[in-house]
Order: C-alpha cells, then structure tokens, then sequence
C-alpha cells in the first residue's frame, strides 16, 4: 500500500521536480501546480495532474494558502508537500492543512511558530543548553538603551531582523559610532521587507564558517542527525557553494554538533526533515553557536543524500504518515564527500544581476547529478528567484569530489542565458577552497569576474546547432 494515494507540490522548479520523482517512485500520484509564467514549465508536465493556481506573482499563486488549499481539494490530494521558500515554513499554511483534513508534510504548529522568529528561537534553545551567540534582543528598547546594552556585548557587532531571512536587514557594526546608522538602515528594510521592524544584536564572529546539521524525526519520539554541511561559501548571505562533510569537522565535534541539533528538534517536539544551523568560528572550529532552525527541507540536501543514501523526501512523507524512523543514529554513516554548485540566471560581470530569456539548449553535465528547473525551450523571467539548477558531485575524496564537480560544471550547456557557471568554477579553484579554509568573507574578497570563453562542450552544441555553410532559411 502506498503511504498516500495522492500528493500536491505546493511548489516549482527544480524542488518540485525533485519531490515529483520521489512520488513516482514510491507509486504516489503527483498533482503539481503552477501560475500562468508556469504554464509550460517541465514540473507540470512530470506531474500526474496539474492545477492553475494563478497569476504570475508569486503573492497571487504559490502564495496564496486559498489556492493551494482548493487545488488539493479538487484533485483529492491527501498531503501537501510546501519544498522550500514560499509558504514551506509557514505556520497558517500548516493551520489550513490541517482544518482542511490534509496532511502538511512538515512540522508541527509549535516548531513552526519557535522557530520563525529568531529570538523567540534564540531564547528557546537557549534554555535546552544548545550554545548561543552572545546578544539580546533590542524589542522595546530605546537606542539609548540598545547602545548600553551593545557596550556589554562587546564589538564587532551584527544586527539583523528577528523576522525573516536570507541575509535582508544584517548590518556589520564595527564599533559604538556605527551603531545609530546600522539600527537605522536595519529597521528600514526589516519593515520593508518583512513587516516587522524588531532587531536582534549579537556579538560578530570573526572569520565564521557557516556549518548545518541535517535532523530526522517522527511523531513517536525519535530524532536522529545525518551529519553536517559546510555551507560557508556565501554571497551576500546567499549561498552558492555546499559540501558534505564538513573539512573543519572531525568525529567528535560532529558529535556535539549532532548532539545540539538533536536537542533543539526535540525542544519543539519536531516532526520530519529539518535543518539547524550554526557558526563555527574559522579560528576556534571547536566553538560553535546556534543561527536558526530551517523547518522546512533545504536546497542543499542533496550532498546529505549522497552521502547517506538516504532519500530524504521519502523519509518526510513516511513520517508524515505517521510511521516511525527505521534509521538509528547507529546507522548513520557518511559515504565519501559530497559538493554542490548553484547554478544562477545571472550575470557575475555585470555585479550578479539576473539574467532572463529562451533556454535555446540545455544539456545537464554527464557523471553528475543535476536538479534544474529549465530545458530547452524554457523561458527564464524575473518571477522568481534566478536559481535554475543545482550541479552534484558525489566521489571517494574531498579533492575528488571538487574535480568532478569542476568538470560537471564546464560539461554543462546553457545556450541563451548568461550564468554564473563560469564563476562557479573559479569559485573551487581558489586555494583556499581546495584547501578547506573557509570562511563566509571568501567571494567578497575575490576579484572582479572576468568573461570566460565558452566552453567546449558549449561550442560542439552550438556549432550542431548552426546552419550548414550556404543553407538557406526555409520560405
């Protein structure tokens, strides 16, 4: 029997194809949804059913609960599965599920709401011995009274919205002169951005690695970790690059790493796949504080698949449900080394600013795994976020797994939209990236991208593709 007849994506791209294979594997029917830029998108037609939720923005279709609700209703899904983004980490989403009768393969209400705010977060953990960064919360407080407070904490300082996410609103405070114009800008776009003006400050680390512990729980009690990814190679708060394992983590810190993620999962009483994050110092490897809890599955998941070979959409929708784990933490071994490349719409030449168009040929890279939400004939827009595929490479070794990764890369074919994949591979290529010493500030300190000349696999498809000497268009 399978563990639901019927599944819908409340999603796109590439996640939603992912999540679409899954259920076609397990013999699960798929109902995927789109707005009118989807219309011809490759997720619609994979799924056994697609339903029209509205119009392109995002606000008036893959936001909108009323929509998704009413598509999983009229195609008898009976889960939900929110990917990532959109409404994936939302409490009301979770609330509309279930007053609905259908399941939302996530966590529970409580997770949901600790977590979405970060100093609500921050405090929970806290008080369940995970490690914090030194800070407070600056709700209800003056400036006067901010500063006093800032003065205890010590400089450098970070400011950043306690709502939200993806780096918006984060201010670096050097020292007590910078802080009314940081507390200024940060308030501006946290209102902007996320309606809510509330800030956290907390003490900057120097030099910080940004490490991710995987979690697996079930509703019967159990909660186990699948290891960490180093997700430090960021730009503007985005990342670009992830691998698993960690190079600066060895058994026994992935055992306190393990240990505290576990402890803030079952602190919410924590249902399914999810994601706690933490600084590592670059400096102090062995200290370690406690960012935030992803509720949701991550883009990156897929090194932790690969080196686990567990898939972990299957393991949401089994918990989901409602069967118990069948992996122990005893179980639990990592297999070789695992990387990830996100491949962006963009234009690094031009400071990274997204690119659109045709897709006029799109030919994933051989020896690699390659989630992507375009092909051929696919039309890139400024609807949504510019990241159109992920490039994995799994092998025995760290150093192996960048060499492959590096030739996914140059045997990856975009025709029609610039990209980053040129950048992706200076990227690995830095010294210290091959060496493993990382740290968030790594890509703001590299030169200006420079153009690369195509590669060669990007030549023999476009000369392919070219008109023979002396032909002539038909009439």
């Amino acid at each position: 029997m399978p563990l639901f007849d019927t599944v819908l994506v409340a999603n796109r791209g590439e996640i939603a194809r992912r999540v679409i294979r899954t259920l076609r594997r397990l013999g699960i029917r798929s109902v995927a949804v789109y707005s009118d830029a989807d219309a011809g998108a490759p997720h619609v037609r994979e799924a056994d059913e697609a339903v029209r939720i509205g119009e392109a923005a995002a606000a008036r279709s893959y936001l909108s609960i009323d929509a998704l609700i009413a598509a999983a209703q009229v195609t008898g899904a009976q889960a939900v599965h929110p990917g990532y983004g959109f409404l994936s980490e939302s409490a009301a989403f979770g609330a509309a599920c279930a007053a609905a009768g259908i399941v939302f393969i996530g966590p529970g209400e409580r997770a949901l709401e600790v977590m979405a705010d970060k100093i609500r977060a921050r405090d929970h953990v806290a008080a369940h011995g995970v490690p914090i960064v030194p800070g407070f919360s600056a709700a209800a407080l003056g400036d006067d009274e901010i500063a006093a407070r800032a003065a205890d904490v010590g400089f450098p300082l970070l400011v950043k919205p306690s709502a939200g996410g993806g780096g918006k609103g984060m201010e670096v405070v050097p020292d007590a002169a910078a802080l009314p114009a940081a507390l200024e800008t940060a308030r501006r776009v946290a209102r902007a951005a996320f309606g809510d003006d509330t800030l956290l400050l907390e003490r900057l680390v120097t030099r910080p690695r940004h490490i991710e512990v995987q979690v697996l729980a079930d509703a019967h009690g159990a909660v186990i970790h699948l290891g960490e990814r180093e997700c430090t190679l960021q730009r503007r708060h985005q990342k670009v690059v992830e691998e698993s394992p960690s190079p600066a983590v060895d058994a026994a810190l992935r055992a306190r790493l393990g240990a505290a993620a576990v402890a803030a999962a079952a602190s919410v009483d924590y249902r399914g796949a999810g994601t706690v994050e933490f600084l590592v110092s670059a400096d102090r490897p062995a200290d370690f504080f406690f960012i935030e809890m992803n509720t949701r599955l991550q883009v990156e998941h897929p090194v932790t698949e690969a080196v686990t070979g567990i898939d972990l959409v299957e393991q949401q929708l089994r918990i989901a449900a409602g069967e118990q784990l069948h992996i122990a933490q005893s179980d639990v071994v990592l297999d070789g080394h695992a990387v990830e490349a996100r491949v962006y719409a963009e234009s690094p030449e031009r400071g990274f600013l997204p690119a659109t168009g045709e897709v006029v040929r799109w030919l994933p890279a051989p020896g690699v795994r390659t989630d992507a939400a375009v092909e051929t004939g696919s039309h890139v827009t400024t609807d949504y976020d510019p990241m159109i595929a992920k490039v994995i490479a799994h092998a025995p070794t760290r150093a192996a797994a960048l060499a492959a990764l590096d030739r996914g890369l140059r045997d990856t074919v975009l025709l029609g939209v610039e990209s980053n994949v040129g950048f992706l591979r200076d990227l690995i290529a830095l010294p210290a990236v091959v060496a493993g010493d990382l740290d968030t500030g790594i890509i703001e300190r590299m030169p200006p991208p420079a153009p690369r000349a195509p590669t060669e696999a990007a030549l023999r498809v476009a000369a392919a593709a070219a008109p023979a000497p002396g032909a002539t268009e038909p009439a």
